[in-house]
């Protein structure tokens, strides 16, 4: 039975992976806090890579005026040069960190590429207390959700505080899990080429999908990263659920409640297991209608438990915040449990 443990463990993941991750986290924690979101957008630089590469490009491809079939195989062609591109990227990066390994501190840099945390909380933090300040006006300055505009691809522009709150938490609950929980359990599984697959699905999903609203261009790179991101989902809105335990009034027993079939659930597209967690632990409203950057109107449902207000403020945020960074605490202390484990089952 032990060696079959043992065969299975080493089969699924890589332990000896985890210390690198680690210490990517923290990077991504000290320099994203100092640096905070240099382009205005808080998501992983491999994100904002192909976002450059193939952002403009898709536009321009990605005509709703196409018929559906036109757009699903452009979108198609799309995915699969960035699975290239991408796929190609990891192998690059095995073969950096191989060649110049520099006690290991470059695949700590290369990994910390896949991810984003203290950037998110940079931008999550700096529209808290813009509101925190400003709480008696109830308008917050452009500056201050600039980044949570940019990292979602949102037009805040005509969006009052409860909105932009909402979007906030949002992102709060979506980045966990795809700039944090997924890369890194690909990057446990199948190395750099799978982190860097991952993110370049993801970036896509993110850049083209519009929450599953997509009229197709987008539609292949949501299947593929739903494929791929669905177990680390599950994983996040578990942690997330936990999260709501040592949350100030946080109720475990409500974000338990998100997975029992409840309505007003997310869709996976929407942000899934991690979004509807957190609002139910918060007794909160999340989603609901949006516009992206492009001007279209993004029609996704309420989530959240019945009755439940929308009208979040910054008390709601900074209740978001602490979860997403507990949550993150509890994803090391997985980590470092399952390292534990490899070490016991490999003696």
């Amino acid at each position: 039975m032990i060696d079959f443990l043992t065969q299975w463990h080493s089969n699924f993941f890589d332990p000896d992976r985890i210390p690198t991750v680690l210490a990517a986290m923290l990077l991504c924690v000290v320099v994203g806090m100092i640096t905070g979101p240099m382009t205005g957008n808080a998501n992983a630089f491999l994100w904002q890579f192909i976002d450059r590469m193939i952002g403009k490009f898709g536009d321009k491809i990605d005509k709703p005026s196409r018929p559906q079939p036109d757009l699903i195989f452009r979108g198609f062609l799309i995915t699969m040069l960035v699975i290239v591109i991408m796929g190609a990227m990891g192998k690059g990066f095995e073969s950096i960190a191989a060649a110049k390994p520099l006690y290991g501190f470059t695949e700590i840099i290369l990994l910390s590429l896949s991810l984003s945390v203290g950037t998110v909380w940079f931008a999550l933090l700096k529209l808290y207390f813009a509101q925190e300040q400003d709480k008696e006006n109830g308008k917050v300055v452009k500056g201050a959700y600039l980044g949570i505009a940019r990292s979602t691809r949102s037009d805040l522009t005509a969006s009052d505080n409860f909105g932009i709150t909402r979007m906030g938490m949002n992102f709060a609950a979506r980045s966990f899990d795809k700039n944090m929980v997924a890369p890194v359990i690909w990057f446990l599984i199948a190395g750099f080429v799978g982190s860097c697959l991952y993110a370049g699905l993801a970036a896509l999903s993110w850049r083209f999908g519009k929450d599953g609203a997509t009229k197709g261009f987008g539609a292949t790179a949501l299947a593929l990263e739903k494929l791929l991101g669905f177990f680390p989902a599950i994983l996040s809105g578990l942690l997330i659920t936990m999260a709501g335990l040592f949350t100030p009034t946080a109720k475990l027993h409500k974000g338990i409640t998100a997975w029992l079939g409840h309505k007003n659930r997310a869709s996976y597209e929407q942000g899934g297991f991690a979004l509807s967690a957190m609002a139910w632990s918060l007794n909160v409203s999340l989603g609901g209608p949006a516009k992206d950057l492009k001007g279209d109107a993004i029609k996704t449902p309420w989530v959240g438990p019945k009755g439940a207000t929308a009208k979040n403020n910054h008390k709601h945020l900074r209740r978001a915040i602490y979860i997403n960074v507990i949550a993150h605490i509890l994803f090391v202390m997985t980590l470092l449990s399952l390292y534990t484990w490899s070490g016991i089952l490999g003696s």
